[in-house]
């Protein structure tokens, strides 16, 4: 309930308040649910008054101090707040929509750490208002005009910002977990390291915005434009930029792991440094992308998944040499890692890295994945030559033929003695060359006393007689 006693004091004049509020610093002004509309409260020192429910509209608060007052659900329809400070003062659940704020002028107003959450401001106009380290959890800020506003470091853990005006603004820091900002206007803004994982951009202006190393976990950007926009160190980890428009955008350095970027658009992108990991391109359209920082000459690809491993190609002699290395040196290894079978596959691999190669083993048993002869064919094809155990029945017989079928490398089959293939191989060693009869051991020592002159020495062999024929220099004729 209104202090009568303060009412009326105020109602005497600012100026006879101000001296009074100085004068008895310790108490507490209690104005809540005061009739204070229309009245010229401009200057006063209203610091950390009650003003709960009080009806503000119409006033004249300019230049006003209102730290740590009590504005919760308080009427500032068509009130004057410019250049008021608001600093730590409460506004939760105050009703602040365009119905209750209409023409409420908050041009430059202080709303440094205020309390706001669940707070209505739709349609506010806050142009250049102050709102650093605001607490705005919640808030109501759909149509809302922050163009300029200053909210570095604020709260905005889902507040709603549909169609709010947010070009320009200082945004640095700020937390926007989960918010609602479809169809927002944020042209120019300053995103830079601010939290806005989970957040709904549908649609939303992003053109020319700073969201360098800002976090943008698993955030919806489908349909929104980001022309120019500075996205260097971001973490876009399962971000959904399909149909984005990210046209010369400064994505080095990001983080796209599982990203989605079907039907973007990726021209004169700087992709320097970004890391990426199973995104989605279909119909993604990528062009001129460039690869090189802003110091080297410019070079530029069309294809975003090899953008990174090109330019470690381009300028790294030890990338080069270990590819190089794996061409000619790799041997991928199968079979099943049954306890029996596991000695002879670890003896091969052993043997294998003695005599210079590069083993890769693959167990049958272990991947539970979908992509299980792809990724097999991948590894077949990177190798000089394929080991495949068949001494357990079960050692695959779909993959072992899709190698065959599609990877024209040099597959060397070995089986235990007392032991079969399985039926259908036969077929494969009679289509395919580069299947090569099948080596039958009886142990570890006898596979040691064969392995090069039984089994590397004729996949080697069969290695070189599959390599395309050198063409003849003019100086060799």
């Amino acid at each position: 309930m209104t202090n009568q006693k303060h009412l009326k004091r105020l109602k005497k004049g600012k100026e006879g308040w101000n001296t009074w509020r100085s004068q008895n610093l310790l108490t507490r002004p209690d104005l809540s649910g005061a009739d204070l509309s229309g009245a010229d409260l401009s200057g006063a020192e209203l610091m950390g008054t009650d003003l709960m429910g009080a009806d503000l509209s119409g006033a004249d608060l300019s230049g006003a101090e209102l730290m740590g007052a009590d504005l919760s659900r308080a009427n500032l329809k068509r009130a004057d707040l410019s250049r008021a400070t608001i600093k730590r003062a409460r506004l939760w659940e105050a009703d602040l929509t365009w119905a209750n704020l209409t023409s409420a002028n908050l041009f430059n107003a202080d709303f440094r750490e205020a309390y706001l959450v669940y707070t209505n401001l739709s349609k506010a106009n806050l142009t250049l208002a102050n709102l650093q380290e605001v607490d705005l959890r919640y808030a109501n800020l759909n149509e809302a005009i922050l163009d300029r506003a200053v909210l570095t470091l604020a709260d905005l853990r889902e507040a709603k910002l549909r169609h709010a005006n947010l070009s320009k603004a200082i945004l640095d820091r700020a937390k926007f977990f989960k918010a609602d900002l479809r169809d927002a206007d944020l042209r120019d803004a300053d995103l830079r390291d601010a939290d806005l994982s989970l957040a709904n951009l549908r649609n939303a202006i992003l053109d020319r915005a700073t969201l360098d190393r800002a976090t943008l976990r698993e955030t919806d950007l489908s349909a929104a434009t980001l022309r120019e926009a500075n996205l260097s160190g971001a973490n876009l980890f399962n971000a959904d930029f399909s149909g984005a428009d990210l046209s010369e955008a400064n994505l080095s350095t990001a983080t796209l792991i599982e990203t989605n970027l079907a039907s973007a658009t990726l021209s004169n992108c700087r992709v320097y440094g970004t890391s990426v990991w199973k995104i989605k391109l279909q119909k993604t359209i990528q062009e001129n992308l460039i690869i090189t920082p802003d110091s080297e000459a410019i070079i530029t690809v069309d294809t975003l998944e090899v953008a990174q491993f090109l330019y470690l190609l381009v300028n790294n002699p030890s990338i080069r040499q270990v590819i190089d290395t794996i061409a000619k040196k790799a041997v991928l290894i199968l079979g099943r890692f049954t306890p029996e079978r596991k000695a002879i596959l670890e003896f091969l691999r052993d043997e294998l890295r003695s005599r210079g190669y590069v083993p890769i083993l693959f167990d049958f048993q272990k991947p539970d994945s979908k992509d299980l002869t792809e990724t097999v064919s991948i590894l077949a094809h990177l190798s000089r030559f394929v080991l495949v155990d068949l001494t357990d029945p079960n050692s695959a017989p779909y993959e072992v033929a899709t190698i065959a079928d599609n990877c024209i490398t040099p597959l060397q089959p070995l089986v235990l003695d007392s032991k079969h293939e399985f039926a259908m191989f036969a077929d494969l060693q009679r289509r395919y060359h580069w299947v090569l009869p099948t080596y039958r051991y009886k142990d570890a020592d006898d596979l040691r006393a064969a392995l090069d002159a039984k089994i590397i020495a004729p996949a080697e062999q069969k290695a070189q007689d599959l390599m395309p024929p050198q063409p003849i220099r003019r100086n060799q004729i």
